[in-house]
């Protein structure tokens, strides 16, 4: 059984906390003050302690400064609000968590659930990093270059902490990646870690996916569905491509993360959620922020803690170990092992990787389905140096241009698209995303990455094209 040490110099609420504390198995201590606090700590060491940032004799935290007294316990602050400060604070001193007063029992439940001495996921991070010495391994990412080892270094920092990460980088280097190892190695491990990717789901639907809907509350409605709130309740909820979210949608978001509750669609009951949010985008979220297109209240409550992941052409000193991971995955789910040749390997370092990790896996993909013998040669791999820069067709706009020419595309060698004044921006688009996908031979992941957009995004627009 564990010991937990509630310490708020409100006696009522300092008791309901108690009692709520002994229904989940814990024996309990009170606390008013951080004298009585230290007091009660050197005659029980708690496994948990529910802190009060506002005591008599000063503030909570100066009770963290007593590393003797703290040990091996797992602080939770107790606050009046949640704010983007006590995000910072939680991360600063170490805090596992925090709690948002009044304290509600699911709240408590949820916290007191996921109790773990500090020492477990130190020798956690221990052994990751020694199966990085062995293996070139770090939880789900793959990598021994000096990038990833800030990379690694950083998620060993917060994954213990319930602060928001916010998570950039071009398309194909690993966000969801990166935030599986931070759930992996988080407190809420044992709940469920659930993706969604903004970008992907239509505009109409999303707010149904998010948050839910009630039976009825809309044409097709023909039953209750729990959103990913609902269904990642105490675990970790991976929104990917963010900034492509609707604003309207954004406001909502932006009050689950402050308050914990929400109401599906259709409904007026508030519903608790305990999810810890991880945000991801392949674009500057603060140009996103000044173009309009992305709350900056919310980008503040998000971005907590940023990681920013390298191209794969800023680390080429990890493709051996990509490519080794890569060809060794492939080779068991096929059956049949195979491997790169050196002058396979030269191919591969010269190329830039527009479309970074996620590219290198297709490309050796396919490279293994097209190599008949035990070894992949450079034949079928990347060859036209003209793709290193991993630049989109430049467009042009020469006032000659016949507006007819739009349904045209444009050949593939040629670089080009020629547009004429005053077309519409819908049509520039359209025409510069089917020439681009010409001119990678309608391989999507290159197309999608010299255009600078999500996979997602790239299918959604072709989609409307009815292609």
């Amino acid at each position: 059984m564990g010991h937990a040490l509630i310490v708020e110099d409100d006696a009522d609420a300092a008791r309901m906390m108690a009692q709520l504390v002994a229904k989940e198995g814990f024996s309990a201590a009170t606390a008013q003050s951080l004298r009585e606090a230290r007091r009660q700590m050197a005659l029980q060491q708690p496994d948990v302690v529910l802190l009060d940032l506002r005591l008599p004799d000063g503030n909570g935290m100066a009770l963290l400064d007593d590393t003797d007294l703290i040990g091996n316990s797992e602080v939770v602050f107790m606050t009046g609000h949640a704010s983007l400060e006590t995000s910072i604070q939680a991360l600063r001193y170490g805090a596992a968590d925090y709690l948002v007063k009044p304290v509600s029992a699911r709240q408590l439940q949820s916290i007191l659930s996921r109790v773990m001495k500090p020492s477990v996921l130190k020798d956690e991070v221990r052994l990751l990093h020694d199966d990085l010495q062995r293996s070139g391994r770090f939880g789900h990412l793959v990598g021994t270059s000096q990038p990833m080892a800030q990379i690694y270094e950083q998620i060993a920092r917060v994954a213990g902490t319930s602060v928001s990460v916010f998570i950039t980088g071009e398309s194909g280097t690993g966000k969801e990646l990166v935030a599986r190892t931070v759930h992996d190695l988080s407190r809420r491990r044992a709940r469920p870690f659930l993706a969604v990717n903004c970008g992907a789901i239509s505009p109409n639907l999303i707010e149904s996916e998010i948050f839910g809907h009630e039976k009825g509350s809309f044409t097709g409605a023909e039953r209750q569905h729990q959103g990913f709130f609902e269904r990642a309740h105490g675990g970790t909820l991976f929104l990917d491509e963010i900034t492509e979210m609707p604003l309207e949608l954004q406001v909502k978001l932006l009050r689950v993360l402050e308050t914990g509750t929400f109401m599906r669609v259709g409904s007026t009951t508030l519903q608790e959620t305990d999810v810890r949010v991880v945000a991801a985008a392949n674009r500057d979220p603060a140009q996103a922020a000044a173009q309009g297109r992305f709350r900056e209240d919310l980008l503040y409550r998000l971005n907590v803690f940023p990681l920013e992941l390298p191209p794969l052409r800023e680390r080429l000193e990890d493709l051996p170990l990509l490519v080794k991971h890569f060809l060794h995955e492939i080779g068991q789910r096929e059956g049949v092992a195979k491997r790169a040749t050196p002058e396979a390997m030269q191919r591969l370092a010269t190329y830039r990787w527009p479309g970074n990790v996620r590219e290198l896996r297709n490309v050796l993909q396919r490279a293994w389905v097209m190599s008949s013998g035990p070894e992949i040669t450079d034949q079928w791999l990347p060859r036209d140096p003209s793709q290193v820069a991993g630049a989109a067709p430049v467009a042009t706009a020469p006032a000659a241009a016949p507006a007819a020419g739009l349904a045209a595309l444009p050949a593939a060698a040629s670089g080009t698209v020629e547009v004429a004044i005053g077309t519409p921006l819908a049509a520039v688009e359209r025409q510069v995303i089917l020439a681009t996908l010409a001119h990678y031979g309608h391989h999507k992941e290159r197309t999608a990455a010299a255009l600078g957009v999500s996979l997602k995004t790239l299918y959604n627009r072709l989609k409307e094209y009815g292609l």
